[in-house]
């Protein structure tokens, strides 16, 4: 209760001296093809920052502070003792700031092996129509890093080095049409240490996302991260799949979804995801957004 109750105050008395933005997140919310016509860029191509645990091509705009809750409860097969995993969470709270409103710069804590990650993402190109201008996707570069400080005391060898991983990721998405937004999230993933010789310390994924908005404030998003086989041979990795809805509800993104994926970093969904579908391995979680103005008015 404490974390909800942290993310109250931040939502309500700290709202008392920033402004609710109306930053390139949230400009969205008018969901047109183009809103700024003295350049034609096309805005609104997903609801937040994340697809669901995937990153989106959406950045805060420049002096923009973005928190963000993700929230996973326990599986589903935990059966009715566990009442079907809500009595066993695991969350991540994060923090991303726009720098400029190409740039922005996070960090995040998870419960989940105790991670530290932090990352940049910045917009390489943005979906452009127009007389004389057109660029057909818009394409957002990810670099991260993550670092899990959970205690073993038998491997006393795991220091700072072998605890950090390592992600590049470009995601490139098109708003089709008004409703429909689709990406593309090729990630490069690098492991200082695997659990096994036969364990590839670089692993290769490729993701897809989609949004189908369904009311102007809502919509269904979908995403998948395939991994291809002989990477990781140690023990059981599955392909992440989430399925979820969003809703805005004036300066927040509330996100709701079930997905086979514990973790929240893009080393623990992309490459170390354990749940099967099948075996009903099935997490219901949720993301809160908020989004703060800590610049001056332009």
């Amino acid at each position: 209760m404490k974390y909800y109750a942290l993310f109250f105050f931040l939502c309500t008395g700290f709202g008392k001296i920033a402004t609710a933005q109306d930053s390139s997140l949230l400009h969205m919310l008018e969901d047109s093809m183009m809103v700024n016509k003295q350049v034609g860029h096309v805005t609104g191509t997903f609801k937040g920052t994340h697809i669901i645990n995937t990153q989106s091509v959406e950045t805060p705009a420049k002096g923009v502070l973005l928190f963000m809750i993700m929230h996973r409860f326990g599986k589903i097969n935990e059966g009715g003792y566990a009442f079907f995993g809500l009595d066993n969470a695991t969350m991540r709270m994060g923090f991303d700031y726009g720098l400029t409103d190409e740039l922005t710069a996070g960090v995040g804590r998870s419960t989940f092996q105790k991670t530290y990650d932090g990352y940049l993402k910045g917009k390489v190109l943005q979906q452009s129509e127009g007389p004389g201008r057109h660029i057909p996707l818009s394409v957002t570069a990810l670099a991260g890093i993550a670092y899990t400080s959970l205690k073993y005391s038998d491997k006393p060898y795991l220091n700072a080095k072998y605890r950090t991983s390592y992600t590049l990721q470009l995601l490139a998405a098109r708003k089709f049409t008004r409703n429909l937004s689709l990406q593309l999230s090729p990630a490069w993933l690098h492991y200082n240490l695997v659990p096994a010789a036969t364990d590839k310390n670089d692993v290769f994924v490729l993701g897809m996302g989609g949004r189908m908005k369904i009311t102007k404030r809502s919509s269904i998003n979908i995403e998948y991260n395939y991994m291809p086989g002989n990477q990781v041979n140690s023990f059981k990795v599955y392909n992440s799949l989430s399925a979820g809805f969003d809703i805005e509800t004036g300066g927040h993104v509330f996100q709701v979804h079930v997905t086979n994926s514990q973790g929240m970093v893009e080393p623990l969904f992309l490459g170390r995801t354990t749940g099967s579908w099948g075996k009903g391995d099935i997490y219901f979680g949720f993301n809160i957004s908020r989004s703060f103005n800590l610049a001056k008015k332009r």
